[in-house]
């Protein structure tokens, strides 16, 4: 591992920023993206749980536990910047087999969700209490990014519960707050429930640029599976193409 691929690099990118100049984080799916992200510029890279299904040939939430972290392992030797793994709910691990896992896989920095298997919330409390047990196991040698699925999840008064679940994971100890599909509109509240710590913010096509993010409160940005599915449009479109030129050789 690069010394620069640290769980410590990758918290103090998250730290001092301007208002209008949020942490942007690619979602690198396999090593060929991991390295173009990195080329490009990017001082980290965050995996996406879903990108990394759907480049195995997963649905979304059906990954082995084995499979993606190999993924992750396979993305993190590709580079040299900290790379950060979206590892869903956990995957049923206790908080120090998790941690182990994190640390075999090189890498820094996990997103970790309080959705449960079967398509619900978690309690929030009993969430936060292992997000305790994470942050005891792994000390400061890993970066926490707790995701709060209130939105995704149609929870009543979204917004309120947001703001308690990110309070209570804060308490636990997590790094950075996710609260996944959050409305702009509702990013300032989140940003003054949470004082310094990080929040994330996700990027959508058509929605507020990197720079009103950030002013609206984002500390960090990052895309889900976004980025995998424009890369796909391209490749169907060079299929289409590739395929047209075909037909009239034929």
């Amino acid at each position: 591992m690069s010394g620069h691929a640290t769980a410590e690099a990758l918290r103090e990118l998250h730290h001092g920023r301007p208002a209008d100049a949020p942490l942007v984080l690619p979602g690198p799916w396999d090593a060929v993206s991991a390295r173009a992200f990195e080329e490009a510029g990017f001082p980290a890279l965050a995996t996406p749980s879903a990108g990394i299904a759907a480049a195995l040939g997963y649905e979304d939430g059906e990954t082995p536990a084995a499979e993606m972290f190999a993924a992750v392992a396979r993305i993190v030797r590709s580079v040299s910047v900290p790379v950060t793994a979206d590892l869903e709910g956990g995957y049923g691990l206790p908080a120090a087999e998790l941690v182990e896992r994190v640390r075999e896989s090189g890498a820094v920095g996990v997103n970790l969700e309080d959705s449960d298997p079967a398509g619900g919330l978690r309690d929030p409390r009993a969430h936060a209490e292992w997000l305790a047990e994470v942050r005891a196991a792994a000390g400061p040698g890993l970066f926490v990014n707790a995701r709060v699925d209130v939105y995704i999840r149609r929870t009543p008064a979204p917004a309120e519960a947001a703001v308690t679940r990110a309070r209570l994971y804060a308490e636990a100890g997590a790094d950075c707050v996710y609260p996944i599909a959050a409305p702009p509109a509702d990013l300032p509240a989140l940003r003054a429930a949470l004082g310094d710590l990080p929040l994330n913010a996700l990027s959508v096509p058509g929605g507020p640029s990197f720079t009103e993010l950030g002013r609206l409160g984002a500390t960090r940005v990052t895309f889900g599976d976004g980025l995998l599915r424009r890369a796909t449009a391209d490749l169907t479109a060079l299929a289409t193409e590739l395929r047209d030129a075909t037909a009239l050789v034929d």
